[in-house]
């Protein structure tokens, strides 16, 4: 059985189209292979060349789960602090240090959520989002709307689709990362769309 999330949606293209996008940034004269293609004859990058290569793709990952430009940056530092306390900092021991590093921020995300949960149990919940700290990436007003939608969906939908329309990772991937079967993906990415084409539908 062939299983196939949708494209995205033209609400989502428009809004990748505001967030500038770094790629796979050349260290030390090579490339970072892309994720999920292990190379027997390439060795892993060491910790530091993953963390230039692929630290503010991250941030930008992180920013969609916990909506706070701060925190994103803070989940990305202790995502690679687990790496290094799992790995070291040449990472032989990884096939694949780029999936294996988006994991680990998708699990950082998750203690922040976890930690806000709780926090708000005692104190008044959150009331929305405060200005923007980077206006070059918040400032549009559709930016802003995508994102108040998105916080409206469970935890698992928010991460699926997240990863799979901005990270771009496969069904294949995105269950690998989240620990899902790939049918579990994707029912959990249809149901999130149809949710947020309501919701940004409703607005307009």
């Amino acid at each position: 059985m062939q299983y196939a999330i949708p494209a995205a949606p033209s609400w989502w293209s428009r809004l990748l189209s505001l967030m500038p996008r770094t790629g796979e940034a050349p260290v030390r004269g090579r490339h970072l292979r892309a994720l999920g293609t292990p190379c027997d004859d390439e060795p892993p990058p060491t910790l530091s060349e993953l963390y230039w290569a692929r630290r503010l793709d991250m941030v930008r990952l992180a920013l969609f789960l916990v909506d706070d430009l701060h925190t994103a940056e803070d989940v990305v530092q202790d995502a690679f602090a687990a790496v290094c306390r799992t790995h070291g900092t040449s990472l032989d021991g990884l096939q694949d240090p780029g999936a294996y590093l988006h994991t680990a921020v998708v699990n950082a995300a998750r203690s922040v959520l976890r930690r806000r949960r709780t926090a708000r149990a005692y104190t008044p919940p959150h009331q929305g989002y405060g200005p923007p700290v980077d206006e070059g990436l918040l400032l549009a007003e559709e930016h802003g709307e995508v994102l108040d939608a998105l916080a409206q969906l469970t935890q698992r939908q928010r991460e699926v689709l997240v990863l799979r329309y901005w990270s771009e990772l496969t069904e294949a991937q995105i269950a690998q990362t989240l620990g899902l079967s790939r049918g579990t993906v994707k029912s959990t990415a249809s149901r999130a769309l149809d949710v947020l084409e309501k919701k940004l539908g409703a607005g307009r």
